[in-house]
């Protein structure tokens, strides 16, 4: 396969990632890892259920965490938007982004709202991880107004300082995360007045419903905004990158991620690998790894081989969101294509 830039491009992006300055606003979730030690199983007297052992225990920033994460281990400049619960989840989610080199200075800690938390109990078995029902901690109220008016004057002070915004709207609960509709129609009007700012949105249940923006996607969401299964996902792209003038970014899991801007659209395939995967972080490593490459002067085509490279190392760390160096990014590179 020939790929789409040379090693001395590739390169020349790659270096200029330490200069780069992004803002991550979102629902930050702390990713709890509980290790449940089969062998040590016991029987609970008062219930007569299992009672699991831990022995072990991971925690890591999560969902927007994982893009500013993947972002740090890329050598860039990181400042979150978000909050957190004070409480321990949010200690231990604030600890975990510093130890990262995220700046927390626009991270708000708010008494009344829980920390989210996606708690994952990982059974092992022989060595095997297997992951067993998630518990999940949630706001589950509308935020405040009071809340609503620090994140957007956080966003307001942020812009002028980064390079890029990654918005990544988490929270499925209407207006209980940080992207409320207030908020979400703030960044659209600061997306018309600054048409040269990167602006990349990604969203579990409402991408339909940002404006003016960057949008990253896969293929069964494009559909859906669009409300067509029938015409092609290139016409798709086109219809989307119309409604907003912003480049658009459609993943198809192994189909690799096909993207569209002024320039028309283009598929770029997916990094073959072997051996098990794990999904999670990959779509959130892509979206990091994407606007970082943008961010460098890199094309939207180069930044999706990029994207694609960064996915491919990210899925083969299993139970865990994982990272990608930019040492980690050429080496695949240089595996795949020379």
């Amino acid at each position: 396969m020939q790929p789409l830039l040379s090693p001395a491009r590739l390169d020349e992006i790659l270096a200029k990632l330490p200069q780069i300055k992004i803002a991550v606003i979102g629902d930050f979730f702390l990713d709890n890892y509980w290790i449940l030690e089969e062998s040590l199983n016991e029987i609970s007297l008062e219930t007569g259920k299992v009672a699991y052992q831990v022995v072990a225990k991971r925690k890591s920033p999560g969902a927007a965490g994982t893009v500013a994460s993947v972002l740090r281990s890329l050598d860039v400049n990181v400042l979150a938007v978000g909050f957190s619960g004070d409480d321990g989840m949010g200690y231990d989610l604030r600890a975990a982004m510093s130890e990262r080199g995220i700046n927390l200075d626009h991270f708000i800690t708010v008494k009344e709202c829980f920390t989210p938390t996606y708690t994952k109990p990982m059974l092992r078995t022989a060595g095997e991880e297997e992951e067993l029902n998630r518990i999940d901690i949630k706001n589950r109220q509308p935020i405040s107004a009071a809340l609503e008016d620090q994140i957007i004057t956080a966003i307001d002070t942020v812009m002028p300082q980064v390079d890029a915004l990654i918005i990544l709207d988490q929270v499925v609960e209407r207006n209980c995360g940080v992207v409320t509709d207030r908020v979400r129609s703030h960044l659209a009007d600061m997306s018309t007045s600054q048409p040269e700012k990167i602006i990349l949105a990604d969203s579990r249940a409402h991408i339909g419903e940002f404006r003016k923006l960057g949008i990253k996607v896969n293929n069964f969401e494009a559909r859906q905004i669009v409300n067509s299964q029938d015409i092609p996902l290139q016409d798709v792209a086109r219809q989307l990158y119309q409604a907003s003038g912003r480049p658009v970014i459609i993943t198809q899991g192994a189909k690799g991620i096909l993207v569209c801007d002024q320039h028309g659209w283009f598929e770029i395939p997916t990094i073959k690998i072997e051996g098990p995967i794990d999904v999670v972080g990959a779509g959130d490593s892509v979206t990091a790894s994407m606007t970082a490459a943008l961010c460098a002067g890199a094309t939207l085509q180069e930044a999706a081989l990029i994207g694609n490279i960064t996915a491919s190392l990210i899925v083969q760390q299993i139970g865990t969101t994982g990272t990608a160096t930019r040492a980690e990014v050429r080496e695949r590179f240089c595996q795949k294509f020379i």
